[in-house]
């Protein structure tokens, strides 16, 4: 295993990732209204290059990216990289009128973009998608629901995966075969979305299909493959996951620290008694630890290795459940302070729950790293979002 450290010219992006994300972006998010996409700053986050980054970025880049940012604002955080989830299919498989259309858009944080995967039941077994893609004419008609999607009903275009057929018009297509990849703009006659109220401050909603209609034009890919483009963007941002939950560990401890050598208890500073001292140790460790797991994934993502969906799957793994960890333990530390709205560990403590369910829960990334070691079959991996 190599040893991963960053190099002069990282260190100092980072440092100025951080930084902006204080003194740029953390004032606009801070006027965001609570569950609604916040155009201005997904607009500021185009303005700064730092969409444009998500594009052209190998896995080591974008977690990074996602890493420094959650450091500083964790809504700024979750807006580029919903943004990159919902457009990288584009990317990946969109044809040229696809892209020239609405990746301008997005660089610029002018259009917002959506990963429409997730249904009421077909969560983390996305194999299981029932959305149906009724053949008619040269296209087909939409029918069915999608449910706990980011930044609907609010986006501008959807990625939508749908159960096409085999081939053969007979819509038995099953698991990873006949699924299609669409690329859906909002305002396709016959799209609906309602908001759901969740714990989360970016958007969340379920969208409604009822016969909206798609043509070619509008596939991602090949007819039947669109499986492998969602299970390729999962692979690529299931590591930056963990680099955003290594992100709010790393916060979460540096006020640990600070508050612990600050605050007077018994005489002295907390950070001299070694029930806190030993705490704060185990924090620095797992966080490290983490990190550790999210670079040799996203390296391994960057190298073409084949384990890559196993070593995406321990870094989201071991990041998630770390920094809730490390939240929770620096919350504890702090004592009912950390509680009051507002709060910076109230935000986190808020924050870092939802990734260790979405993009492949916790018990769905245990599935997959099983099956890679047992050498069983590469050919369908679970998915959330």
């Amino acid at each position: 295993m190599p040893v991963f450290s960053l190099d002069p010219v990282q260190t100092d992006w980072c440092a100025r990732l951080r930084t902006l994300a204080v003194e740029r972006l953390r004032p606009i998010a801070d006027q965001g209204e609570p569950g609604a996409v916040n155009r201005p700053l997904i607009a500021a986050l185009g303005e700064l290059g730092l969409l444009e980054r998500l594009f052209g970025a190998g896995a080591l880049e974008l977690c990074l990216l996602r890493e420094s940012l959650a450091q500083g604002c964790t809504e700024a955080e979750t807006a580029l990289a919903l943004q990159g989830l919902g457009a990288y299919p584009l990317v990946l498989a969109g044809s040229g009128g696809q892209r020239a259309r609405w990746l301008p858009e997005v660089r610029a944080g002018r259009a917002v973009a959506a990963f429409a995967l997730s249904e009421p039941g077909a969560g983390s077994d996305a194999a299981a998608l029932a959305l149906r893609a009724v053949p008619d004419g040269d296209g087909w008609l939409l029918t069915g629901e999608k449910r706990w999607i980011s930044n609907a009903p609010d986006a501008d275009f959807y990625t939508v995966f749908a159960r096409t057929d085999a081939g053969d018009g007979s819509g038995g297509g099953t698991g990873a075969r006949g699924v299609t990849a669409f690329l859906v703009p909002a305002d396709r006659p016959g799209l609906t979305g309602t908001p759901i109220e969740m714990l989360s401050p970016h958007p969340i909603g379920a969208l409604a299909f009822d016969s909206v209609p798609v043509t070619g034009d509008d596939v991602l890919g090949e007819v039947d493959h669109g499986f492998r483009v969602a299970m390729t963007t999962l692979n690529l941002f299931r590591p930056s996951v963990g680099a955003f939950a290594v992100g709010m560990a790393q916060a979460a401890l540096d006020a640990a620290l600070e508050h612990t050598a600050e605050r007077r208890a018994f005489g002295g500073p907390l950070s001299r008694l070694q029930s806190v001292a030993h705490q704060i140790a185990e924090m620095a460790t797992r966080t490290e630890a983490a990190r550790l797991l999210v670079y040799a994934a996203a390296t391994a993502y960057d190298t073409g290795a084949p384990d890559v969906p196993r070593r995406s799957a321990m870094a989201k793994l071991f990041a998630t459940e770390t920094a809730q960890y490390v939240v929770d333990a620096a919350v504890q530390l702090h004592g009912a302070r950390a509680l009051q709205r507002g709060h910076p560990l109230e935000h986190l403590y808020r924050e870092v729950r939802a990734p260790r369910i979405y993009e492949g829960a916790t018990e769905v990334q245990r599935t997959i790293i099983a099956k890679e070691l047992y050498g069983s079959s590469r050919g369908e991996r679970e998915g959330v979002r």
